[in-house]
């Protein structure tokens, strides 16, 4: 059997031992699956390790991101327009673990894509590639039949976004079938969109923490080594996403295209959020 195929659930519990032995946070880095191109969307992901990040969040490209702000929709749109589509993004996640066995990949998006692709036979692709766990951020609790149950079932993880808003009356529903690790979504909006202040982040760990013994991650809105540094002393690993997709935007040269700066500046950004994060405790 292949390390594809037995990693899932087993690959993220393991780096979160491993981050609770070290004594420090984690840092979950976000990109879309072919942007801006296939080819060098492949070579980002696979420098991403080596720059410091501890777990990937791979998009899934889509023509309608409603909770993603500008930042990450203008990543799908490029994605798509070079022709990116799931099983592309699927076979991206298989090269990957040609070469890295370890490094957990959730996949990150919105069900439609899923849906036509055919649930079984996405599962049964996505566990054979080597993908450990789904964030699908527009199917809520009361949909779990759908797909959370057959991912679980699969052996990967279901991982939820709970909110400012999630109260202790909502909370135990949204964590019931939740594995892998909690995602605190730590502002109400699209992604991108400001961020909280670390009392917020504290009273937030307390109420989550009353709920779940799963790992808590913290996103939305962190853009600096300083604020990754910041939610790694509170949290169990700090989530950045339309930082670094902005970098990818700003690589690009005046036809946006990819240029020899691109994954460099990608990398060289997630060094310094891996740098705050990584000291943040000590």
């Amino acid at each position: 059997m292949s390390d594809a195929i037995i990693g899932g659930q087993d690959r993220i519990a393991k780096r979160f031992a491993k981050l609770k032995e070290e004594g420090r946070a984690g840092l979950v880095t976000f990109i879309t699956a072919g942007d801006p191109d296939p080819e060098t969307s492949f070579e980002i992901l696979k420098q991403l390790p080596d720059a410091g990040a501890d777990i990937i969040e791979l998009g899934m490209p889509f023509t309608d991101p409603m909770a993603d702000g500008p930042a990450i929709q203008e990543a799908s749109l490029r994605a798509l327009a070079a022709g990116m589509h799931m099983r592309k993004t699927l076979s991206i996640v298989r090269g990957f673990r040609d070469q890295d066995h370890d490094t957990p990949i959730i996949l990150m998006g919105y069900y439609n894509p899923i849906y036509i692709y055919g649930v079984a036979e996405f599962l049964e692709d996505a566990r054979n590639a080597g993908v450990d766990g789904l964030i699908v951020v527009d199917l809520p609790p009361e949909e779990d039949a759908e797909l959370c149950i057959p991912t679980v079932e699969k052996g990967l993880s279901f991982i939820r976004l709970t909110t400012p808003t999630s109260d202790d009356k909502r909370l135990p529903k949204l964590v019931q079938n939740t594995s892998g690790f909690v995602y605190y979504v730590s502002v109400a909006g699209v992604t991108g969109a400001g961020s909280a202040s670390n009392e917020q982040i504290v009273e937030a760990m307390g109420r989550l923490r009353r709920h779940t013994d799963l790992p808590i991650a913290v996103g939305f809105g962190i853009k600096t080594a300083a604020q990754a540094a910041d939610v790694a002393k509170q949290a169990d690993a700090a989530v950045v996403g339309s930082a670094i997709v902005s970098k990818i935007a700003e690589s690009l040269d005046e036809n946006g295209k990819a240029t020899d700066k691109t994954a460099s500046m990608v990398t060289g950004l997630v060094r310094e959020l891996a740098n705050g994060v990584r000291n943040a405790r000590k």
